[in-house]
């Protein structure tokens, strides 16, 4: 059970079980600590009052209702769900291609071209933004989808390639030799042979960059225009501007869903085991 006694080794001293309860507490608290914050929002969500206050002096679904009534936010939520997706496959397919081309060869400069494809994981948020404002303006990608697109599939397939990248390395290749010998093309053998063994390590890849995509707010700010208004965005300016309860509902759906998205991450490490 959970909460049965642990069996110290003989050896074990006082002192040595003290500190086995204390560090076990510290973990405790410590994660109480992180977790406040977040589950403060779940039952403001719920509240009738027009203000994020507590004690709460009233339930009510108003704000549930406000979310998916308001044409702003139904906007934002339909541009969420736009934006994201695209640019999930997007970044699933460029960081998957080059993950399997990066793990077949081996180059002189292959540690600075990974280092390039990496960098939108390090580079500051707000670097990536003015700069792809600035190179998207002249094209005429500012205030559009596909400029909104093109930025988060960028943001997203490092996530993509290093998820693809630890799973091959434990790939075995001559799985692919024994295809391409038997009279397989390359592409045949790719769908039949590698991405099912790699699919779990694709998959996580591919829920990292649709939560990198579906939460980001910086280089939305730059590119997106009033018809591009992603939730993270329209959560943002509803926090600027007035303050309403309906940012909380909004919180507590994207934690349920944040939620998910980590037990089927959790989920497909164990497949991956």
């Amino acid at each position: 059970m959970f909460l049965r006694m642990p069996e110290f080794p003989r050896y074990a001293t006082l002192a040595d079980k003290i500190g086995w309860w204390l560090v076990r507490a510290l973990c405790v608290a410590v994660l109480l600590f992180l977790l406040a914050p977040i589950l403060v929002m779940v039952p403001l969500s719920f509240s009738d009052s027009s203000f994020l206050t507590y004690p709460i002096p009233g339930w009510s679904l108003k704000w549930y209702r406000n979310l998916f009534q308001a044409e702003e936010w139904t906007r934002a939520t339909r541009n969420s769900f736009i934006v994201a997706p695209s640019a999930t496959v997007i970044a699933t397919v460029l960081g998957t291609m080059a993950a399997v081309g990066l793990s077949r060869t081996e180059f002189r400069f292959k540690g600075l071209l990974m280092a390039v494809l990496i960098s939108p994981m390090v580079v500051p948020l707000i670097v990536v933004g003015v700069a792809t404002y600035l190179y998207f303006a002249p094209l005429g990608l500012a205030d559009s989808y596909l400029g909104l697109i093109i930025v988060h599939a960028a943001l997203g397939a490092p996530f993509v390639l290093t998820t693809v990248l630890a799973t091959l390395a434990g790939f075995n290749h001559n799985l692919v030799r024994a295809s391409l010998s038997l009279g397989e093309t390359p592409l045949r053998t790719f769908f039949r042979v590698t991405l099912p063994v790699i699919a779990p390590g694709v998959i996580s890849g591919a829920l990292f960059a649709f939560a990198t995509s579906f939460d980001e707010v910086v280089v939305t700010l730059f590119l997106a225009g009033a018809e591009q208004t992603t939730l993270p965005r329209q959560m943002f300016t509803g926090i600027r501007e007035n303050i309403s309860p309906t940012i909380a509902a909004v919180a507590t759906l994207l934690i349920i869903f944040t939620t998910c998205l980590l037990l089927a991450l959790e989920w497909l490490r164990g497949r991956r085991r």
